[in-house]
């Protein structure tokens, strides 16, 4: 990169923290000598420190978050987006869950200044939809099985999602015929 790391926050618990300090302290090790040339700050939760959990030991600083729900910690993008404010830091990893597959945090870390460790907020958008990122797939050569929207070429246009989706069961049917039983039907978002 073009830009000095010394201080990471970490907007995860459990092991998804111990691991990221651990394996940034050993590659700061290996390249520097000095596992600790890295600091990391970690988001914590009450239940957290009740639990004395491991990665909070190995932080170097952490910041007392809500309790509870993870929308009220971990998944709380403008509470992270505020505290990787106000503690400076230069980069941000949410590791798995919680808030890393919401492109709204990349974005609000982007507009501060502030590096985001994980892909961006173009890619969660496209690869965290199931359609999308089946047109997506199919548009790349990777096999898929049939399915309504095979056949689609052009995944960037915002029709081709719409076409994809069978909207009634009028269009159902006609799916199933073309692609035979058994199906599988699955919404693409919400219930």
């Amino acid at each position: 990169g073009h830009r000095l790391i010394e201080r990471v926050l970490i907007a995860n618990n459990g092991i998804a923290a111990v691991k990221c300090i651990r394996s940034i302290r050993r590659w700061c090790y290996e390249t520097f000598r000095n596992e600790r040339a890295v600091k990391f700050v970690v988001i914590v939760t009450p239940e957290d420190l009740e639990a004395n959990a491991e990665f909070v030991r190995l932080a170097d600083q952490y910041v007392l978050a809500p309790g509870g729900a993870n929308h009220n910690n971990y998944a709380n993008c403008e509470l992270i987006a505020e505290i990787a404010r106000t503690k400076s830091v230069q980069a941000v990893w949410a590791g798995w869950g919680h808030a890393s597959e919401n492109p709204e945090l990349p974005r609000a870390l982007e507009n501060q200044g502030l590096i985001w460790l994980g892909p961006s907020a173009e890619a969660m958008e496209n690869l965290g939809d199931k359609i999308r990122s089946t047109l997506i797939a199919q548009n790349c050569g990777v096999p898929v099985l049939p399915w309504s929207g095979d056949g689609i070429k052009n995944w960037r246009d915002p029709e081709s999602f719409d076409q994809a989706c069978v909207q009634n069961v009028t269009q159902a049917v006609e799916v199933i015929k073309r692609i035979r039983l058994p199906v599988m039907i699955k919404a693409s978002e919400g219930e």
